[in-house]
Order: C-alpha cells, then sequence, then structure tokens
C-alpha cells in the first residue's frame, strides 16, 4: 500500500513539475517581459530573436570548405578546400560555425562574453548541434578554448565553457571544459595579424594535470565563440593532438568572414 502511495506521489510530482515551472515562467514574464536577444525588443518566448534581427542573421550552412568551413560563393565549390587548408593542413580534422561574425552577431556575443547575460545560451546549444550535425556522430568529449585564469578571475565565467555545457544538454555527450588551460597571459587578439595571432597563441595552452587520460584516443569537440584567423583553435587542437586526441573537431557560434 505505501508502496502504491509514493509511486502515485512521485507521479504527482511528475506532472506538477512542468505546471509550476511554466507557471513560474508566466509570471517572471509578466513582471520582466521576455527581451530579443541582440536589440532587446519584445519578443514571444525567452531566449529568442525578434524576427528583423533574425532576418540579419547569416547562418553558415552553405557551400563550404570541407576542413575549416570557410563559405564558399559557388555551390559547385562545395566540399573543395579552401586556399589556406591546401596551403597548410589545420590540426583539427574538421570546423564548422554557426554564423557569420556580423552586427547582430556581434550584438549575441559581447552580450554574452562581457554582459553576463547567459539567457541565450539555451538556443546557443541548439544552433551548434544544427551547425555540427555531420561531425557529432564521431565526438566522444567536449571541451572548450579556456581563459586564463587572472581573466576569469575579472570575468566570473568563460563564455567557451557555458557554450561546451550548452552542448553536453542537447547531445547527452560529456562536456569537460577545464581539459585544457592557458598557462600564459596572452594579450588580445584583436589587431593583430594572421602571422601575429599565430605566434601569440604559440605555447599559451596545455592539457591540464591527470585529464591526459580523458583525451587519448578520442575524438575530442572544440568549442569557441568566435574564430577569427583560427589561430587559437589550431594551437588549441595542437595541444590536444600532443596529448594523443584521436581527432579534434571545431565548433564555434560565429566566424569571421572577410571579403575575398
Amino acid at each position: 500500500m505505501q508502496d502504491h502511495l509514493n509511486r502515485l506521489a512521485a507521479m504527482a510530482q511528475h506532472n506538477l513539475a512542468p505546471r509550476l515551472a511554466r507557471a513560474g515562467r508566466l509570471a517572471l514574464d509578466a513582471l520582466l517581459p521576455p527581451q530579443c536577444l541582440a536589440c532587446q525588443a519584445p519578443v514571444t518566448e525567452p531566449g529568442h530573436l525578434c524576427g528583423a534581427c533574425w532576418a540579419e542573421i547569416d547562418f553558415l550552412d552553405g557551400p563550404s570548405c570541407a576542413t575549416c568551413g570557410l563559405p564558399f560563393e559557388t555551390p559547385e565549390l562545395d566540399g573543395a578546400l579552401c586556399g589556406a587548408c591546401t596551403r597548410e593542413t589545420p590540426s583539427y580534422s574538421q570546423a564548422r560555425t554557426v554564423m557569420r561574425y556580423g552586427d547582430v552577431s556581434r550584438a549575441l556575443i559581447l552580450r554574452l562574453k562581457h554582459a553576463d547575460r547567459h539567457e541565450g545560451v539555451g538556443a546557443f546549444g541548439k544552433w551548434l548541434v544544427r551547425a555540427g550535425a555531420e561531425m557529432l556522430d564521431e565526438i566522444d568529449l567536449i571541451t572548450a578554448v579556456p581563459l586564463h585564469r587572472l581573466r576569469l578571475l575579472t570575468r566570473l565565467y568563460n563564455q567557451a565553457a557555458l557554450l561546451a555545457q550548452a552542448l553536453e544538454d542537447e547531445t547527452g555527450i560529456p562536456a569537460d571544459p577545464m581539459i585544457l588551460e592557458r598557462v600564459r597571459r596572452t594579450p588580445s587578439q584583436g589587431g593583430l595579424t594572421r602571422r601575429q595571432r599565430r605566434y601569440n597563441v604559440a605555447g599559451a595552452f596545455r592539457v591540464r594535470s591527470g585529464r591526459e587520460d580523458l583525451v587519448k584516443g578520442r575524438n575530442v569537440a572544440l568549442i569557441d565563440d568566435v574564430m577569427t584567423t583560427g589561430a587559437t583553435v589550431e594551437a588549441c587542437a595542437r595541444t590536444l593532438k600532443r596529448a594523443g586526441a584521436s581527432g579534434i573537431y571545431v565548433l564555434t557560434l560565429a566566424r569571421v568572414v572577410r571579403p575575398g
């Protein structure tokens, strides 16, 4: 009899929890109406974009370089290698990104990165799944590009780690954002050339002591917010490769695509 009552109580709790969560969300929305993730215009659901901002995002799901994911203008080139990957094969197996770095995506990322606004992370996780669909079956483990400990103390969180956790939530693939550590505090990459960026991050990363066995023989997804020249993810991929990773798959929320 007691077991039956316990089961009924558990069922009631299971059915009641979503209703309470929905009621709580409706109450919160009444006090703080949901806003667009980019421009703060009113939207119907929290964690969404308004129609105008959605229309401005250039999702990079068209023809692209087979390795680094650089978008191509013509479908005939889909699956070919871009000039950079032809000249030098990256240390990672494949890289894909959600969207082109532009006005709206910049606003999304800056709010996540510097304004402590995390309400979009759930949506970003879904976008990462869509962008990385062709590689997800290969991945055993998810990790993130790390911040230096002094920058982490200042910011209090690593936006790439939040994205890695969101990807785990969507896929069930285990995430450990602490596999890599940045052992040298590097100057900002902003304004540097491709060569300067590579020099800037050379030797800046290592696998944390005690986590080497997690990497060895496994396919690792490396997550970051923005890919500019690829110097940072290349340095991290080399580090993971030296630690014995079988393959490194890069997923980023946005990518800088320069004309030409």
